[in-house]
């Protein structure tokens, strides 16, 4: 199988400003890529805008299906078709175009599951508890606070960086997009032939536990086509921004080469 395409869409999880992906598209340029990583909709700005819009009805209309719409639409429109490289939720949505033969390559890092993977262990429960947003208004969009931030994202990361991390990217979420997450919207049909798949995980991630990651990957080791997966000591779901993030970017690039 051979990945030529210099194209890379990078698709951008929940309660993240789309600017998460900032040094990734500088790293892969310097190789050669062109890049691009489009916000969602209604999110096309600061997130310090997005936060003092907070409730916002137009954000808290987001649903996966459209989302999953919208980035196929953003990957046909391409001169080339692109490798897609999706962190959480985002991950998701790249698995789920690449059972529509809409991506060369997929790379899902600390990916939120497609549906019928489950895990409950305890702090993929707590982290997820208040996205879910049960037995508050789901018109309303969610803000993830502070010290949900440093549990969800950046766990045992020292202050300043869970500090800087916070302002420059949290954002308001939709409660639908991630009650879609478990419904037919996110099914895989894992035995459908696709293009070769990575997905990555970290050891000390909250939101999405490594052994979840694990247990997607494994869903398509019968489906004969490449899936590979790689787990990452310490990394945590803000692993696209935490020290030592280009030891992450590099092994994804390492990868595609292989394909080349």
């Amino acid at each position: 199988m051979k990945v030529d395409s210099k194209t890379i869409l990078f698709i951008t999880g929940a309660f993240v400003s789309n600017a998460c992906w900032n040094d990734w598209k500088l790293y892969f340029e310097a190789q050669g890529y062109h890049t691009l990583a489009p916000p969602w909709p209604h999110k096309d700005a600061p997130a310090e805008q997005l936060r003092n819009r907070q409730p916002d009805a137009a954000i808290a209309s987001n649903r996966l299906a459209d989302l999953v719409e919208y980035y196929a639409g953003i990957a046909v429109s391409l001169p080339e078709q692109p490798i897609l490289i999706g962190h959480s939720i985002g991950g998701l949505i790249a698995q789920l175009l690449l059972q529509r033969g809409l991506g060369h390559a997929g790379i899902a890092i600390h990916s939120v599951p497609p549906q019928g993977v489950m895990t409950f262990k305890l702090s993929f429960l707590i982290a997820g508890w208040g996205p879910l947003g049960f037995f508050t208004p789901v018109g309303q969009s969610f803000m993830m606070s502070f010290r949900q931030w440093q549990y969800a994202f950046t766990n045992g990361l020292p202050l300043d960086i869970q500090k800087e991390s916070y302002y420059n990217l949290a954002i308001p979420e939709s409660k639908r997009i991630v009650r879609d997450t478990i419904t037919s919207v996110a099914k895989v049909d894992f035995e459908k032939p696709h293009a070769p798949l990575l997905l990555i995980s970290g050891t000390a991630d909250h939101t999405i536990p490594d052994s979840l990651n694990y247990d997607n990957y494994r869903k398509y080791e019968s489906s004969g086509s490449i899936t590979d997966y790689k787990k990452f000591d310490g990394r945590t779901h803000y692993v696209l921004g935490q020290p030592g993030w280009e030891q992450v970017a590099e092994y994804c690039l390492e990868w595609l080469q292989t394909f080349r």
